[in-house]
């Protein structure tokens, strides 16, 4: 090869160079020798791999929602399917006839498709999606189609079909899925600078969309996960890319020392979980005793709290450090029109709805085609025999007059038919044997073809309805198949965990004041508090400035140090007293004020910013206390006070940036505490924000009540329960309460239950005990349901009943508080009636929350308190009657 011919080469491929070329030249290559460049192989190949890999194994096609091994299974498995149970190994043997790769991708494609339990009916040891054992050999598991695949997924008739890759073969270029397959299992692939991420919905919500969509209503589909837990899916995005999913493990409280987990989040295994709550407590970010896992048939995680940690601030820790909480990030990216495309999840629904629409259609024209040539072969085979047309064909000697003969005889009866008579029509009645026409019915006939008639008629008028037809077809498959496949997954909104909030004091910080450093690591020095290594600590200093840093081993923080304690953002309930004397007029000044939020490593003045300005008092007060303080005044000629007292209960709480009000116009010789100071906030307002069941003092959901000191909350759920809590904003709430109030100690609760063991009605009245834990009061029956419950100090109530001999109605006014007297947690109460009970009507009883002040003043204001008992603030204590009636129905 001349350097003239490599050069026109190397213009072709791009102007690349090979370190080659001038060796090939001067070393007189071999003619049969030829350069090959790889800039275009890697060009074209790694193209051609990457579009393999998106169409043929990474991700899913619309039309049937399945990735290629997942249709090539099930296509295999209904070609060796006989009703009885197959080897897993003998399933992925076949499937090797159509799938390209290995049996061990093969094989774990047939276990996740059998653990996801929908298209499979499983036998043997398949594996745990909870605890995430794997399944056995496949020589020891078995697996056939369920009932539910049969019907859904296969129709040769309707099922497009193409070459295998060995070109020996026949396999589905997808299956004919008449059900939203893709949304129900959901599907996770990565192929070559692509990802999809699809997550699984309900069984039956999908089925609902479905329905929804064809009837012209937009559907609100969101994923229901088969490990259950609680997710937020503010920020789905409707499955897009951008969004994300926050899901939750469901945590219990058994008591002060133990919580257990039943429910996992999507993504994570039991094991793992362990292993997440295990390094966080090495760590020192929670503290725990012990932790076993109980999990077999569902999950059971049963964590110990070490002394002295609150359940409620445990579970928060949890969320916050642990898989107990994670996020998934969503991408909708599908097959359609041979190549990838992003779409929503409402788009996949619509598009496989339409399928489904499209598919009834198709299998409804077969059918028709099919029923139209029954009905057109029996009619030739009526007037065939009736006619005795075989007679004409006796004499005919050769096959051409057979066939001529039976056409004219037929010629007469032509326009009966739906289409013209063709040859195999005529070559098919020549076929009927001797023995068929000398036993042919007529009227067995006639009844055959009204009964083909009948169907064909059925079948149009479906083709007419189509939208109909495939609403009660989803309908069908609702009923059937739908049954124990309820949500799993509840749906929640969270509140944002702040993780220095609930960190466990796992560090001591210390401090050396007159050098300026502090840290957890500076053993030596004076002991300050416990902290987090995820704190943040204040740091204030005699010259009137402060700063919030991050906690560490050692760190300088400036000289001369009056006060450091471990910083909590947006708390307005911690006060600074402080005196300061500015260092340009010499005038003393006293403040009060709060740090709610600050911008981290950065210096803030509380004086007016002079040269030479220092601290001459400061306090921090947790609960806003304000004590009283002595100033002396250094001496000076005809100074008539040397010294005053001064009250910081008088003085208003301000911002940090605020001067202050002036002391003295003197210079101070010193401050001294006279009188400890006493709290000057005042009681806390809490409201219960019934949309993520948590606590707050923002005025979210409903007011509660205020609270101070020892103050509990009394909250009764539907289960029969109640408990006393503290007001804490980190307590848990597993479920909505029915009633939630400040707790009065006294407190009557009226109960209208219903006993499973004795199949009766009945009303008991017990005062709340004391005790953090969890208490049942309807007794520890599985069938015992609490029906209606009452806080009212004098409840009156309504029943009606029906005699078993009359079959006759009456109605009674009941008076609880005469009825039954209070007694104790544990007894059963008083049968409410020995008839059958058919309806409860409140009368006086019915529960209402207070309101907060300012709401009531507003409405005083308005002229819109309407009762008699809204006209002035209810006390926490005090419920009133709406006057409205409330019904409940029984049907046992």
């Amino acid at each position: 090869m001349s350097e003239k011919d490599l050069d026109n080469q190397r213009e072709e491929s791009g102007g690349m160079d090979t370190q080659f070329d001038k060796a090939n030249i001067s070393a007189g290559e071999d003619p049969e020798f030829r350069t090959t460049r790889l800039s275009g192989m890697y060009k074209d190949w790694f193209l051609d791999y990457a579009s393999y890999v998106i169409l043929e194994r990474a991700v899913p096609e619309i039309r049937d929602g399945m990735k290629p091994v997942q249709r090539r299974i099930l296509h295999a498995m209904k070609e060796l399917d006989d009703g009885r149970y197959n080897k897993v190994a003998n399933i992925i043997g076949h499937t090797m006839k159509y799938h390209p790769h290995g049996d061990a991708s093969i094989g774990d494609a047939l276990v996740q498709l059998g653990q996801k339990d929908l298209l499979i009916d499983t036998q043997g040891n398949w594996g745990n999606i909870f605890t995430g054992d794997s399944s056995a050999a496949p020589r020891y598991i078995e697996a056939r189609p369920s009932k539910f695949a049969l019907e859904v997924v296969f129709n040769p008739k309707t099922t497009t079909w193409k070459i295998s890759y060995d070109g020996r073969n026949r396999e589905p270029a997808f299956l004919p899925v008449k059900f939203p397959l893709l949304l129900a299992q959901g599907i996770e692939g990565i192929a070559v600078g692509l990802a999809s991420k699809i997550l699984p919905h309900n069984f039956n919500e999908l089925l609902d969309s479905s329905i929804k969509h064809l009837k012209g209503k937009k559907p609100d589909l969101l994923p229901d996960f088969p490990t259950g837990g609680m997710a937020d899916f503010t920020k789905y995005n409707n499955g897009q890319r951008g969004g994300r999913v926050r899901i939750r493990a469901k945590i219990n409280i058994v008591d002060n020392k133990t919580l257990t987990i039943t429910e996992i989040p999507y993504g994570t295994t039991t094991g793992s979980l362990i292993e997440s709550i295990i390094n966080a407590n090495d760590k020192g970010k929670i503290k725990i005793k012990k932790i076993e896992d109980n999990t077999a048939g569902s999950v059971e995680i049963a964590i110990t709290l070490a002394p002295g940690i609150s359940p409620d601030q445990a579970i928060d820790a949890l969320y916050a450090f642990t898989d107990c909480e994670v996020s998934i990030s969503p991408n909708c990216c599908v097959i359609a029109n041979g190549k990838p495309q992003f779409m929503s999840i409402n788009d996949i629904l619509e598009i496989s709805t339409d399928n489904t629409v499209e598919l009834l259609k198709k299998e409804l024209e077969i059918k028709k085609h099919e029923l139209l040539e029954q009905h057109m072969f029996s009619s030739l085979e009526k007037i065939f025999i009736e006619k005795k047309i075989y007679r004409d064909i006796e004499e005919c000697e050769t096959w051409e007059s057979v066939l001529s003969t039976i056409s004219k005889g037929l010629k007469p009866f032509k326009n009966k038919f739906y289409r013209e008579i063709e040859k195999d029509d005529i070559i098919k009645l020549t076929e009927i044997k001797i023995k068929r026409i000398s036993k042919y019915d007529s009227l067995k006939a006639d009844e055959v073809i009204k009964n083909l008639e009948t169907e064909l008629s059925d079948v149009n008028k479906k083709l007419e309805n189509l939208i109909e037809y495939a609403v009660d077809y989803f309908k069908y498959i609702k009923v059937k198949y739908g049954k124990g496949r309820e949500r799993k997954t509840e749906i929640r909104c969270f509140d944002n965990i702040e993780a220095t909030r609930v960190a466990v004091a796992n560090e001591k910080l210390y401090v050396n004041r007159s050098e300026g450093f502090a840290g957890t690591g500076m053993k030596k020095d004076e002991y300050v508090c416990e902290c987090s290594d995820i704190d943040d600590i204040i740091v204030f200093r005699k010259d009137g400035t402060f700063v919030v840093t991050k906690v560490s081993e050692k760190s300088f923080v400036g000289k001369d140090v009056i006060h450091i304690d471990v910083f909590k953002r947006n708390d307005d309930r911690t006060i600074y007293n402080m005196i300061y004397q500015d260092g340009k007029s010499n005038k003393a000044f006293m403040k009060r004020f709060s740090i709610k939020g600050v911008t981290r490593d950065r210096k803030y003045d509380l004086t007016k910013g002079s040269k030479g300005s220092k601290v001459l008092y400061f306090t921090a007060n947790p609960n806003g206390e304000a004590e009283v303080v002595t100033v002396h005044l250094k001496h000076k000629p005809r100074l008539k006070k040397p010294a005053f007292d001064i009250d910081f209960s008088q003085l208003a709480i301000k911002s940090r940036s605020a001067v202050g009000n002036m002391v003295t116009r003197h210079q101070v010789k010193k401050v001294e505490l006279k009188d400890e100071g006493v709290p000057t906030l005042s009681a806390r307002h809490i409201w219960f924000d019934k949309t993520i069941l948590r606590l707050n003092v923002d005025k979210r959901g409903q007011y509660i009540g205020s609270f101070k000191g020892d103050d509990k909350i009394l909250t009764i759920y539907s289960s029969g329960t109640y408990r006393l809590m503290n007001y804490d904003l980190s307590s848990h709430f597993e479920e909505e309460p029915l009633i939630i109030e400040k707790y009065q100690p006294g407190k009557i609760v009226t109960a209208i239950y219903y006993d499973g063991r004795l199949k009766n009605h009945y009303i008991k009245r017990f005062e709340v005990d004391e005790t953090d834990k969890i208490v049942s009061f309807i007794g520890e029956h599985s069938e015992n349901r609490l029906l209606e419950v009452s806080v009212h100090p004098s409840p009156v109530i309504k029943i009606e009943t029906l005699t078993k001999a009359k079959k006759k109605k009456t109605e009674e006014e009941i008076v609880i508080e005469d009825f039954i007297t209070v007694k104790g947690l544990k007894a059963k109460g008083k049968r409410i009636t020995q008839h059958k009970l058919k309806n409860v009507e409140w009368i006086t009883g019915e529960h209402q929350q207070p309101e907060f002040a300012e709401e009531q003043e507003v409405k005083a204001e308005n002229g819109k308190t309407g009762n008699p008992g809204s006209e002035k603030i209810i006390n926490d204590d005090q419920k009133t009657d709406t006057g409205k009636s409330k019904q409940i129905s029984f049907d046992f």
